[in-house]
Parts: structure tokens; sequence; C-alpha cells
């Protein structure tokens, strides 16, 4: 008899979660994150995010799908629990199914992470559905997607009009007929991000869309208050941990120009 050894939160109990108990989710990149927020949230998102929130880009446009595996394969050490998910980056999957499944079987293979996430709605149906029928576990994103900065003209609320709520409301069942197992709502409208979650079988989960979505995810980095770039609506802050690293830099600073760092407790005696 085969032992079942899969400790993680597994896909199809993310699945489950409809209509359930909340989905928790953050992002993470790094292991120490990782090992941090692990035993407390359902799923683990190696987002895109990483191009702004790591390495300091204006967009998430520049980030490679090298990048995407090394990160993911950093938080895969460093969690032990939360099911982990990785964002597919830009130009990885917009070409057509069979660039996505290679792209996405690559970082599955190399970093052991249970599914991958991608953005768009109508227009990336049929990859989605490429994907699933292959065995790739995919969660959509519609409403506000940050790889589509250019075309939307910058980061826009979805749903403010009857056109947007329109569209939101196909992309949505478009990738949920296609097989997605969940779907992220960002930045979009509560009452449209609330009727959507309502309508759909597979769970949603909302960033700046509505507490009646099936679970929520922020960046991590956002929530510490490590990064100063800006501060979405849709955040709130549970630590000031830049400001307290800041000091922290600050007294290390000053302790080394006055020579009373290190004293001799940090030093090696004969």
């Amino acid at each position: 008899m085969i032992e079942n050894k899969i400790k993680r939160i597994t896909v199809p109990q993310i699945s489950a979660k409809k209509n359930k108990e909340p989905i928790v989710s953050l992002t993470a990149y790094t292991a120490s994150v990782a090992q941090i927020v692990d035993h407390h949230v359902d799923l683990i998102l190696v987002g895109d995010s990483l191009g702004m929130v790591i390495y300091g880009f204006d967009t998430t446009l520049a980030v490679t799908v090298e990048m995407m595996i090394e990160h993911g394969k950093a938080v895969m050490r460093g969690s032990k629990n939360a099911c982990v998910m990785v964002d597919l980056p830009f130009a990885s999957y917009q070409e057509n199914p069979q660039q996505a499944f290679r792209n996405a079987a690559r970082i599955l293979q190399e970093t052991g992470a249970a599914a991958v996430k991608l953005e768009g709605g109508e227009e990336m149906a049929e990859t989605v559905e490429f994907l699933v029928k292959r065995g790739i576990p995919v969660c959509g994103h519609v409403g506000l997607m940050p790889q589509a900065v250019q075309t939307m003209g910058g980061f826009k609320i979805a749903g403010k009009n009857a056109k947007q709520i329109e569209k939101v409301m196909r992309d949505s069942n478009a990738i949920a007929n296609a097989g997605a197992f969940a779907i992220v709502l960002e930045g979009v409208v509560e009452s449209v991000a609330k009727t959507i979650t309502e309508q759909l079988s597979i769970p949603t989960i909302g960033i700046g869309a509505s507490p009646a979505c099936d679970g929520q995810v922020l960046v991590c980095d956002d929530i510490f208050g490590v990064f100063q770039g800006f501060k979405p609506k849709f955040v709130k802050r549970y630590a000031q941990i830049g400001q307290t690293m800041e000091e922290a830099v600050k007294s290390y600073a000053m302790e080394v120009r006055s020579r009373t760092f290190p004293s001799a407790e940090f030093c090696f005696e004969k």
C-alpha cells in the first residue's frame, strides 16, 4: 500500500471552502516570510507583485519565469502546510495555450508548487481549459489586472459602470466555466464582487473587492508595513515593521560611528 505523504493543504481542499470558512491567503516571496505565515494561512501566493515590492520595478511587467521559479522554490522550502500557488508572469502565457502549458509545467516541476495563477477573462478561457485538461490547476484573476496596466491606463477599479460590470461578470464566468479552481477578484466594486461570488460555483478570493468573497489575499509587505512605495485603499497595515527596521538601522549606524558597537560581549577572546 502506498503511503499518502501529502501534508499540505491541497487544491481540492481550497475549492471545497466555497461558501464555508473563508480562505486566508497572503503573498510570500522568501523562505523566511513563508515560514512565518505558513501556519496561519490556507494559501500562499508567490505573486508577480515581487517585481514591485522586492525588485523595485514600477509595474509587474518586467518579472520573468526564472524569477518566479526561484522565489517559488524559496517559499516551498520555507513552508510546510499551506497550499502554494505561483503567478505566471507577463508574456509567459498570453501567446497561446501551448506556451502557457510549457511555462506552467516548468514552474510546477521546478518549484513543487500546487497551482498557477494567470490574469485575464474571456480571452484566456481557452488557455485555462487547455491547462486544466492537462493536469495544471489554475486560479483565475479578473477585474483590476496589474499585467494589463498599460492597456488599462493605470491601476483602475473595475465595475464602476454598466459596461464594466458586464465585462467583469462575463470574464468571471468564462474563467470558472473553463475549469479554474478559484478566481481572484481585484479592485472590483464591492456590490459587483458580492454578486459574482454568489453566482459562481468556485471560490472567489478578494483583494480590494468584498467581504462576501470566499477568501481574501493581500501582499505581505503591505500588511507588514515594509513596502513604502504607495498604499492602496484596500490595504490594512497590521504592523509598522518598516518603521521598526529603520529605527534599528539608525541605532546601529549611531553605535558604529561612536565605536560603541561591537562591545566586548560581541567580540572573541583568546
